[in-house]
């Protein structure tokens, strides 16, 4: 079939390297991918030229080693295959060309760990995810890192912290008798929620153009009230553009599997198959490029902010989490005899003593700017962590704690319909939560909180790295203890005492459970500069060398990044509230007001004094006077510069800046009500949900 056919045609994937490489050269380097072991220059040599020569065959020019510095993007330069030798042109790509590069280290964000003037860094091939040619160009999925080796990415703490859970799983597994599997996986399917728009009105936009999200906007009169848009029919313009999106990520060996309408109008989501981690973080970048790409072939315009439009859902990434064997094997998974139950219960209880402990620096890889506008709106996760396991599990946690440990599965029962014609399916043995940043589902953990536009690897990093942490203890306490039963009955019984207030199966909107997750002495961290501050922690800067994932000066350096980042956004979103303010939306209601006292006037001189014209007019006068005032009161808070430290600014932001910047938009948004649609300046939020 045609689409079969089409699924990772544009990938140097194992069906490529099997055909193009030497049997010995093809070993070796699957071997690399496997056992995560450095690769022989030669074999490296072979394999460029075998690249190339597949690149060139797909069209390909040029080469790039594509990396993900801490922009949360991508980036890569891109040099030809052209070169000359003996005055004759060539076509070239040696082995040291293809595992290493060297792009500017001090161009990117990196708090401080280049100074200005040392430009030297690094770019390394990860073998284990596949090169691939997207356009006339052969990308090469590469670490970066500076010249004395600190890493300025993504990817190369989440590989650490890759083998730094794989090492501790096996250890676990040992102890129970397995003896064959030499390397655990953590997958990931990220499922990826965006919006779609005509790609004219977005261009009228200024705010969506700069920040991604509308600075201002009244609320539409039909919004998501009458639940009609969540898995509804897609329409033919969407239905085209996600046909097109699937063959493309189909190409580059992306599974997409679903996709549907969201709740919000013209919101819709697609998800993926689960792959290991390291290549769904690359897949999730190549996705979110591929989305805006093609997005502008349809004349839309995609956006994956967090909060695009102020009074309907924005968009999240569900980021959903396992661990699997090198055979295949998901470790979440009960199985069937008294050994994986309890095997089960051991990496179960592994990812509630570890959410526990270190809530806060899981909270901490959600937070952003655009992700605080969206947490705990009652479309997604509050800021409070916490775990849903459902009343079976739980249930089956307490009773092999006081001593049971009988694993009962025979509460799995069927889903009774009461219509004779259709079938009664197996039921879960637990409903699903959709308030619980972090749940159980079955086989994997759903971890809710990020934000659309965020990349997945620094959760995952963090994720991967404090589960190894809790496989640790445990595995110390099964390696020191002769009997099975005893030391998982201990480690059990541990769990359930000193980490169960993290579990949690009900309601994670209401009042009620903010008041008792403070009683239970659980994290609340409502913003990115609260939640900034984990990365700095002692016991976490430890943890992180403890696995050589982090140096302490990277993790200074990380949380500077976050401030940064997070200061420079709303930096860039209130100057762009600002100049639309002065050069759109004041002339607009001067404009009118303009009309409205010639009209009025006009009135008068033939004797007709009419009130409701003057209540306008001076309606408007004094929203001319509020809206000017309020962007003068914004412009003072960002002109303050005198700061004693990256910390201090933040909070100068989020405490100050962000307050003026609503204040603004309120006043705005109020005085748009009253505008013609002829004279307002810029498309409203109805036409922007329902133009497509």
């Amino acid at each position: 079939m045609e689409l079969l056919s089409n699924f990772g045609s544009k990938v140097f994937n194992d069906e490529v390297m099997k055909r193009h490489l030497p049997s010995q050269t093809y070993q070796s380097l699957k071997k690399s991918i496997e056992l995560s072991l450095p690769l022989e220059p030669d074999i490296a040599s072979i394999v460029a030229a075998a690249m190339k020569d597949w690149a060139i065959e797909n069209g390909a020019t040029h080469y790039t080693h594509w990396f993900q510095p801490m922009t949360g993007i991508t980036a890569g330069k891109h040099e030809s295959f052209i070169n000359t030798s003996n005055k004759k042109a060539e076509l070239e790509f040696s082995g040291k060309e293809l595992i290493k590069g060297e792009p500017d280290a001090s161009s990117f964000p990196n708090g401080g760990l280049r100074n200005t003037f040392e430009a030297r860094g690094y770019t390394t091939w990860d073998c284990t995810s596949p090169a691939f040619v997207k356009g006339k160009t052969l990308y090469i999925p590469t670490a970066f890192c500076s010249y004395n080796g600190e890493a300025l990415d993504a990817k190369t703490p989440l590989l650490k912290s890759m083998d730094a859970v794989s090492e501790q799983a096996v250890r676990i597994l040992r102890a129970f008798g397995d003896n064959s599997t030499t390397r655990v996986i953590p997958t990931v399917g990220a499922e990826q929620e965006y919006f779609l728009i005509d790609r004219k009105n977005y261009e009228k936009r200024l705010d969506l153009k700069i920040c991604g999200r509308t600075m201002f906007g009244t609320k539409p009169p039909k919004g998501q009230e009458m639940n009609d848009h969540y898995c509804g029919r897609i329409r033919i313009r969407v239905s085209e553009y996600m046909h097109d999106i699937d063959k493309t990520l189909w190409s580059l060996g992306i599974c997409s599997k679903t996709r549907h309408n969201e709740v919000a109008p013209a919101q819709h989501e697609m998800a993926p198959m689960f792959e290991s981690c390291n290549l769904a973080a690359d897949h999730n970048q190549l996705t979110m490029e591929m989305m805006r790409v093609i997005a502008k072939k349809h004349d839309l315009a995609c956006l994956l902010h967090e909060k695009p439009f102020e009074y309907v859902n924005g968009c999240g990434k569900h980021n959903n989490w396992a661990l699997a064997t090198n055979s295949g094997k998901n470790l979440f998974e009960v199985g069937k005899t008294k050994e994986e139950h309890l095997q089960f219960l051991i990496f179960l209880c592994a990812v509630i003593r570890a959410v526990d402990l270190h809530s806060g620096l899981l909270r901490m890889t959600a937070a952003s700017a655009g992700n605080d506008r969206r947490l705990g709106g009652q479309e997604a996760p509050p800021s409070i962590i916490s775990i849903f396991l459902g009343e079976y599990l739980t249930k089956i946690l307490e009773n092999i704690a006081s001593g049971d440990l009988d694993f009962d599965k025979s509460s799995s029962s069927v889903l009774v319909t009461r219509v004779n014609i259709l079938p009664n399916p197996p039921k879960d043995s637990s409903d699903r939560n959709r308030t619980s940043p972090f749940a159980f589902t079955g086989n994997k953990f759903e971890f809710r909180m990020l934000g659309a536009s965020e990349s997945i690897s620094l959760s995952t990093t963090v994720l991967n790295l404090i589960v190894a942490e809790s496989l640790e203890y445990f595995a110390d306490i099964m390696e020191n203890e002769n009997n099975l039963d005893k030391s998982v009955s201990k480690i059990v019984s541990e769990t359930v005492r000193d980490h169960g207030k993290i579990v949690f199966n009900g309601n994670g909107y209401t009042k009620k459970w903010e008041k008792e997750a403070m009683s239970r002495g659980l994290f609340n961290l409502k913003n990115t500069v609260q939640a900034s501050g984990e990365f700095i922690k002692k016991e976490n800067i430890e943890m992180f060398e403890h696995f050589g994932v982090f140096s302490r000066s990277e993790c200074y350096a990380r949380r500077d990044i976050m401030l940064g980042i997070y200061c420079n956004t709303i930096s860039i979103e209130a100057h762009t509230m600002l100049e639309m303010t002065s050069r759109q939306i004041l002339p607009a209601i001067v404009e009118y007001s303009a009309k409205l006292s010639k009209t009025y006037l006009n009135l008068k001189e033939c004797g007709i004094e009419n009130k409701t014209l003057l209540d306008s007019i001076n309606m408007l006068s004094k929203s001319i006077d509020k809206i000017t005032m309020a962007k003068n009161n914004l412009g003072e808070s960002l002109d303050k510069n005198d700061f004693e430290s990256k910390l201090e600014k933040a909070t100068h932001y989020c405490e100050l800046v962000l307050k003026n910047m609503t204040i603004l938009r309120k006043h705005v948004d109020d005085v748009e009500k009253s505008i013609p649609k002829n004279i307002w300046p810029i498309p409203s939020v109805t036409d922007l949900l329902y133009r497509v």
